[in-house]
């Protein structure tokens, strides 16, 4: 019987709830049954857990609905109280001094990222965590009310991607013009918002006993096998590396179409023929996803078939519906489920790809023994999600048209090389930013000018004021909503790009170690799960120019 999106459900918790379990849980600890106890709480988090992705989803499916808001809203005043009943769980836990039986029954990893998480939260801070979930909402909102006018059509933002990469570069200026004209419109929202953010965090950094929020938000993300000093050297070898061959592809680009300098809103035609399209609409994608994962392994096919016929996918662009892609997680029933915003370009397949990476990971690891191994760290979990990417590309052909195939393949990695630089400026940014969380809005918009122009250094904005003063950075939802998480990307870039290499001389030895690694689910840190792959870490020395160097070879740059 196939498991059903609309049959899951879970018990609403309150207050009262999360005491009476906790206290349940306290009292097998009591009666020395510890096997028990962790049982009852692995339970508890994982109807928790499924409970908060329903309401969270449901409020991102429509931000415009009353009740979704305020369902999300008693969700984000509750999660500080299941925080600190947690928290104390833990501490209690990590407070025996049977360490080897605590590891024994839990996980030696398990237990390690206890240890980071009680350093994360105190019920000192919990109110903040509730006033930092409402301005992450009051964000998510903002972006998701843009209305937009072009060519006679009123869009959100996810609608105008389409016309930001039409082959016309007059239609492309006009639809970069729209989407700016929106963020210069709320500037000074957007702007008070992510001051608020950033005085907020930094606060509850300095409760816990943090010169600054950068070592806190290291701790929330559980980065246990490196910090930002390995970081800032992977950002250094994507500026020696990565960026001037950008610079070369693009200058190549502008010289093939004869443009007198290349401006924004001509990098996102990366294709001089213009960039392949779905060959299709939403219906005839997500049916060609199903004979494509056919062709390639009978475990990606019976799980899309569940997903798809389960309705555990929402993947239509809609007014009210929350911008961007991501995937989510019912862990008491073991099932994911993507979001997405198609809009008729090759993003759709990209983000498809991408979340169904992310979902398939889920489902493989879903008989991992406790709830804190079913998802990896995110820069490990977005190995998943981008080596699909690359894993499907000899299927291409059922998705953009054989014809098209060879350019949709040569397109993603030029969008992949070109993401490099883009995703360490972010990450560059919000390190910035922690680091001087006094500065005004203007000093960060200029903190953005200059690194920009560090990795970035083609960029040129022309007449789009917005972006030209340092505002690009505010359509980012990651450096709104998820803080330091964006450099994920780019390391998991530099290890899905080596499992494309694989697949290039061996693609069933590369698709077996990814199905493998996605069964590994977060049973182990960053590296330790590249090393179980067979790959290698993106801090050692040499991997990152690799990596590239392949793709360069293959694009013949």
């Amino acid at each position: 019987m196939t498991l059903r999106f609309d049959h899951i459900t879970a018990p609403r918790p309150d207050r009262d709830s999360l005491a009476a379990t906790h206290a349940a849980i306290d009292a097998r600890l009591d009666a020395g049954d510890r096997p028990g106890a962790l049982a009852l709480w692995d339970k508890a988090r994982r109807d928790y857990d499924t409970w908060s992705s329903l309401v969270h989803l449901r409020f991102a499916q429509n931000t415009a609905d009353a009740d979704a808001v305020a369902a999300r809203e008693y969700a984000d005043a509750l999660a500080p109280e299941a925080a600190t009943h947690e928290t104390a769980l833990k501490r209690r836990l990590l407070a025996d001094g049977d360490r080897a039986g605590l590891e024994a029954t839990a996980g030696a990893h398990a237990v390690a990222l206890w240890e980071t998480d009680i350093t994360a939260f105190d019920p000192a801070i919990a109110a903040d965590t509730e006033e930092e979930s409402r301005l992450c909402a009051r964000y998510t909102a903002l972006l998701a009310s843009a209305k937009v006018a072009l060519k006679g059509h009123e869009l959100n933002l996810s609608g105008i991607a389409p016309f930001a990469e039409d082959p016309d570069r007059a239609t492309r200026h006009e639809a970069e013009a729209a989407r700016w004209g929106f963020f210069a419109r709320n500037g000074d929202a957007l702007d008070e918002i992510y001051d608020q953010l950033v005085r907020l965090r930094t606060g509850m950094a300095r409760k816990l006993g943090d010169a600054t929020f950068t070592p806190l938000a290291y701790r929330r993300m559980r980065r246990l096998d490196y910090g930002p000093a390995d970081v800032a050297r992977y950002r250094d070898a994507v500026a020696r590396h990565v960026t001037p061959l950008v610079a070369r592809i693009l200058e190549a680009r502008r010289a093939t179409h004869g443009w007198d300098r290349l401006r924004y809103w001509d990098e996102a035609l990366i294709d001089p023929a213009g960039n392949p399209k779905p060959a299709g609409d939403h219906d005839t994608l997500v049916m060609a996803a199903q004979t494509m994962f056919d062709r390639m392994d009978p475990r990606l096919a019976g799980f899309y078939a569940m997903m798809r016929e389960g309705g555990f996918l929402d993947l239509k662009n809609r007014s009210g519906k929350a911008g961007g892609g991501f995937c989510t997680s019912f862990p008491s029933v073991g099932a994911p489920f993507i979001f997405a915003n198609f809009n008729g370009t090759h993003n759709d397949i990209g983000v498809f790809t991408h979340e169904m990476g992310h979902a398939f990971q889920c489902w493989e690891s879903r008989h991992q023994p406790g709830v804190d191994y079913l998802w990896p760290t995110m820069e490990a979990a977005e190995i998943h999600s981008m080596g699909l990417e690359y894993l499907t590309h000899p299927q291409m052909g059922l998705l953009v048209g054989d014809a098209a195939a060879d350019r949709y393949r040569a397109m993603h990695l030029i969008g992949a090389l070109s993401f490099l630089p883009y995703g360490v400026c972010v990450d560059h940014f919000q390190h910035e930013v922690y680091a001087n969380p006094d500065a005004t809005p203007a000093e960060r918009h200029a903190m953005w000018q200059r690194l920009e122009r560090h990795y970035m250094p083609w960029t040129d904005y022309g007449d789009l004021a917005y972006p030209a003063k340092g505002g690009r950075w505010q359509a980012k939802q990651h450096i709104y909503n998820s803080p330091f998480y964006y450099i994920d990307y780019t390391l998991a870039l530099c290890v899905a790009l080596q499992f494309w290499v694989w697949s290039r001389r061996d693609a069933k030895g590369a698709l077996d170690a990814y199905v493998a690694l996605c069964g590994r689910g977060g049973s182990m840190p960053f590296q330790g799960l590249v090393a179980s792959a067979g790959l290698v870490s993106p801090f050692a020395e040499g991997a990152l120019e690799a990596a590239v160097n392949e793709a360069a070879s293959v694009l013949g740059v």
